[in-house]
């Protein structure tokens, strides 16, 4: 029986890729109702997904620069999304 690797569709740029990245690792998830991006705060799904972007960065791409985008991702995901209500405490 023929086994090969899963590979990861292709996407059209290196922020796509990373988003897709931190997904897969569960470092961020989609908000249901508005589709915004939010960080899970978790760090060993960060850490995944660093170790992801240094293992198996895109074709072309040096793991550094993975790493880099992976991190830029980050900073640029909120925890809330602005869409949503504030839940009360």
């Amino acid at each position: 029986m023929l086994m090969t690797k899963e590979r990861r569709p292709a996407l059209r740029t290196l922020r796509g890729w990373a988003i897709s990245v931190l997904q897969e690792a569960g470092a961020i998830r989609e908000c249901k109702v508005h589709g915004w991006m939010q960080d899970r705060a978790d760090p060993h799904a960060r850490e995944r997904a660093f170790d992801i972007a240094r293992r198996d960065s895109p074709a072309g791409v040096a793991p550094d620069e993975a790493v880099a985008e992976i991190r830029d991702v980050l900073d640029s995901v909120g925890d809330t999304c602005p869409e949503c209500p504030p839940e009360a405490d």
